[in-house]
């Protein structure tokens, strides 16, 4: 498998789930402004959205969206439990936190990024921003993880996202769950090293 990502984007979530399964891939390091992928080469050749992630299988299946590649890889694995079975109301719930953080925080951060975005747009997509965070603070009050006591692909996803918070003026001190949350994820082996292959953390 071949994993197209940029550093720090949101595909370094399907990177801590290859990492968490243990499955063997290669990685492409995608330039977000230029397009261009490491070794050259236009990467709209390859997604022509132009963004990331996208996962290419060994016989050329691309599969692009990150909730959908992270759901693909867990299933390889079904002994790393890292999503419930399929079928099951438990993965309906686990879709349901993956749908939570792609459309509620994911696209909550993207127009924070966005220099042409005026500063009083900016003002409502934070304040919208805090909203969910307080919800996922209320959940995580009692959870250890999104799924309660087990780590899942979701929690990698929102893990991600929570990451921007601090380059984009999103405050997170006022959601102490979120934040002891955080430290969880983070410590764990494949954050770690995730994180490092991307040149995020020494």
């Amino acid at each position: 498998m071949k994993l197209y990502y940029a550093p720090g984007a949101c595909s370094l979530s399907p990177h801590i789930v290859l990492l968490e399964a243990g499955l063997p891939f290669e990685k492409v390091k995608i330039d977000n402004k230029t397009k261009t992928m490491d070794g050259a080469g236009d990467y709209r050749t390859v997604n022509p959205l132009g963004y990331v992630p996208l996962l290419e299988l060994d016989d050329g299946t691309r599969i692009t969206e990150g909730p959908a590649i992270v759901q693909y890889i867990a299933d390889k694995v079904p002994g790393k439990n890292l999503a419930p079975a399929n079928g099951t109301l438990e993965r309906t719930k686990l879709q349901s936190w993956l749908n939570l953080v792609t459309s509620e925080l994911h696209k909550g951060f993207s127009p924070l990024f966005n220099p042409s975005m005026p500063d009083e747009a900016k003002k409502i997509f934070r304040e919208r921003l805090a909203t969910r965070f307080a919800y996922l603070d209320k959940h995580l009050a009692s959870n250890d993880y999104l799924m309660g006591k087990s780590f899942s692909v979701a929690d990698a996803y929102l893990f991600v996202v929570s990451n921007w918070a601090s380059r984009v003026d999103v405050d997170l001190s006022p959601h102490a769950n979120v934040l002891a949350y955080r430290k969880r994820v983070g410590a764990r082996p494949a954050v770690q090293a995730a994180m490092k292959a991307e040149g995020l953390i020494k």
